[in-house]
């Protein structure tokens, strides 16, 4: 049953998503599909040193497609102090992993975020610019007739290519494809499949990381003689708080 008041919150997220829409530059918001963090009472370690660790873990596993860089995230607000946090990036999964000091004890968090490929206005007008200064070429080129006739067959050329970029032999296309600004998003958004082998290597990737950051924190602490606390811990769902601000800034 609805409950009072949940018409006027979708309305909301409606005109919201028509303002990104409009206005929107670049996708900032993502999905938050896991979440934990440990805390080691009395320890202290150099949150570089961990990062090198996961580092040279990840370099060691040669994970396909996967791009490590380290963000900075402000503590409060625009001009409050930074944290740096390492992520690890592959197919719109962004991994965020944190050490830091708390008082006189030491968390370890980490956040696996879905950021999808939204189609912006912007988008479409940058699109609907290039295609007409190509047409614009062509009519010049070989008058309206025969251009229309090419420019129709370089859209369905274009969309071949585009379905058929993860097919075997043309691997690196889709690559290319992946880090074009605005051809990505369309690509990616009208065109990408999702196989059966893209959703199984995403839910190992989901799987394996977590528990790879985990177990470096658990020796790194364990090594000087602290435990971590709590062993399951999770982060915690803050209502509308923890809503508030669930957004981060991948590279688009």
């Amino acid at each position: 049953m609805a409950t009072f008041g949940s018409k006027p919150k979708e309305k909301g997220v409606f005109l919201r998503k028509c303002i990104d829409f409009v206005f929107g530059f670049e996708n900032k918001k993502g999905e938050i599909l896991d979440s934990w963090i440990v805390f080691a009472d009395s320890f202290s370690f150099p949150p570089q040193e961990f990062y090198a660790a996961i580092e040279k873990e990840m370099t060691a596993r040669k994970i396909p497609g996967m791009e490590i860089s380290q963000q900075d995230f402000s503590q409060g607000g625009l001009l409050s102090d930074k944290r740096i946090y390492l992520r690890l990036f592959r197919e719109r999964l962004a991994l965020y992993t944190c050490a830091a000091p708390f008082g006189t004890g030491y968390f370890f968090s980490f956040r696996a975020i879905y950021v999808p490929a939204l189609v912006r206005l912007w988008h479409i007008l940058a699109l609907f610019l290039l295609f007409g200064v190509f047409g614009s070429l062509l009519v010049k080129l070989l008058g309206l007739t025969l251009a229309v006739v090419a420019f129709v067959a370089f859209l369905f050329a274009v969309a071949a290519v585009f379905r058929n970029a993860t097919a075997a032999g043309v691997g690196d296309l889709d690559t290319v494809l992946l880090k074009i600004p605005i051809v990505s998003t369309f690509y990616e958004n009208w065109f990408r499949e999702d196989t059966f082998y893209r959703v199984d290597t995403r839910s190992l990737y989901l799987q394996t990381l977590p528990e790879i950051v985990r177990k470096l924190a658990d020796d790194i602490t364990a090594a000087k003689g602290a435990k971590l606390l709590p062993q399951n811990g999770r982060l915690p769902v803050l209502g509308e708080l923890g809503k508030a601000r669930p957004s981060i800034q991948p590279q688009q």
